[in-house]
């Protein structure tokens, strides 16, 4: 038997979810294939892992109507302060100074996750094909065909479009031998959650050292979590040591700003690299996401990235379905891959540009650094530029991005 769908989402984690739940409004059918079962919602966890949402992923999240289901886990940034270990140069963003409740939030992946599923439950036009896993493609005439294995037998389905959702490691793109600019930093970033004994409610922090930057985002109930990025030589070193030594290690790199540093978590280590897909968007196919873009976690863009990728891909898709037009069309296509070109290709030069400007040890660029910091600190202008784009904000934005529906327009771009 053949299954038809006007849109297949090839991974149902919080990328491609998202992408489900957005279309959930329109008229197409869809059909989500997620390799890994769905489980119960785990309770939280001391350690749990948290997404910093910028302001614009926030409004993408209120519009669908997934916010109010996340908010009370989540914990609102209202100010980020930048510093360079061993500098003088600090800047600041403040919520207050960009008119904003908040420049974002930190979220548990968990809560997001249980928002998403729940959606996803009420979702007239999806069907959840889990656990399913796709073992070929091909585009044939106006469609194209998938097979994909479930339950131990084998299914075929056909769509107009497919969207590779499936993460860094995505089976698709390597399929297909994409293109990549490609760049392996030598760096790890551990992750961990400490208490401070001083916390300040919502104040982010993103310090640079001589290793790669070091953030602590806030948590609820007075919690930071940790992304230390360190050399790849050193990560064995600071996943073995004790507790108290590895506490000792950051509040060494950190400082004393939140005070002291207690009750480390159990550590984990994610090597770093780039990896931004060349042309992502190809015949009756989008890739979305980390399928599409790895960026380095410098100030926290790659998961807004993804969001941003779906909240365009479904503004183009829903304008489809309402004008009655193909939407694995090559002109419909087109028009995603026009408006997210730049902001893909931008975001990650300037998280590239950073990770790689603030290792390098030269006195010269160390006194640059700081001089542009303490510039940053001095000018509103140029903190209401960073602010916007750090937010989200820039740039042509979807009505998702500014917590609008999804409209009926002639354009995506009206």
């Amino acid at each position: 038997m053949l299954h038809e769908y006007d849109v297949a989402i090839i991974g149902g984690g919080l990328v491609g979810g998202s992408l489900a739940c957005a279309l959930a409004s329109t008229k197409l059918k869809v059909a989500l294939i997620e390799a890994v079962p769905t489980v119960a919602a785990q309770h939280p966890s001391y350690d749990e892992r948290v997404i910093a949402l910028s302001l614009g992923s926030q409004r993408i999240f209120e519009a669908m109507g997934l916010w109010p289901d996340m908010a009370p886990e989540a914990e609102p940034i209202l100010q980020v302060h930048v510093s360079e270990r061993g500098q003088c140069g600090i800047a600041r963003l403040d919520h207050a100074e960009e008119g904003v409740a908040a420049l974002g939030a930190v979220v548990p992946a968990r809560a997001m996750g249980v928002a998403i599923r729940v959606a996803l439950d009420h979702a007239d036009n999806l069907e959840l094909l889990c656990p399913a896993r796709l073992i070929a493609h091909r585009v044939r005439g106006d469609g194209m065909d998938l097979e994909i294995e479930m339950g131990g037998e084998t299914r075929h389905l056909r769509t107009r479009l497919l969207v590779a959702a499936d993460g860094g490691d995505s089976a698709i793109r390597e399929r297909l031998g994409l293109k990549a600019r490609e760049h392996a930093y030598g760096q790890d970033a551990i992750i961990t959650t400490v208490t401070p004994d001083r916390p300040r409610t919502g104040v982010a922090f993103e310090r640079f050292t001589d290793s790669g930057p070091l953030a602590l985002l806030p948590m609820t109930g007075g919690r930071y979590s940790v992304v230390w990025t360190c050399r790849e030589h050193e990560t064995a070193d600071l996943l073995a040591l004790p507790d108290s030594e590895f506490l000792a290690r950051l509040q060494d790199r950190f400082g004393y700003r939140l005070g002291r540093l207690t009750q480390a978590a159990p550590r984990r280590a994610y090597p770093l690299r780039l990896r931004l897909i060349r042309a992502p968007v190809q015949e009756r196919l989008v890739l979305i996401g980390n399928a599409a873009h790895s960026l380095h976690p410098v100030a926290g863009q790659g998961f807004n990235l993804g969001l941003r990728d779906v909240a365009a891909l479904a503004e183009v898709l829903a304008l489809c379905a309402v004008a009655g037009v193909d939407p694995g069309a090559a002109a419909t296509l087109s028009d995603y891959a026009r408006w997210r070109g730049r902001d893909q290709a931008g975001t990650a030069s300037l998280t590239d540009a950073l990770a790689r400007l603030f290792v390098i040890p030269w006195a010269p660029v160390r006194f640059v650094r700081g001089a542009g910091l303490l510039g940053l600190d001095l000018l509103p202008c140029a903190r209401h530029r960073l602010a916007r784009r750090f937010m989200g904000l820039g740039g042509p934005l979807p009505h998702l991005a500014r917590g609008l529906a999804l409209p009926a327009l002639e354009h995506p771009h009206d």
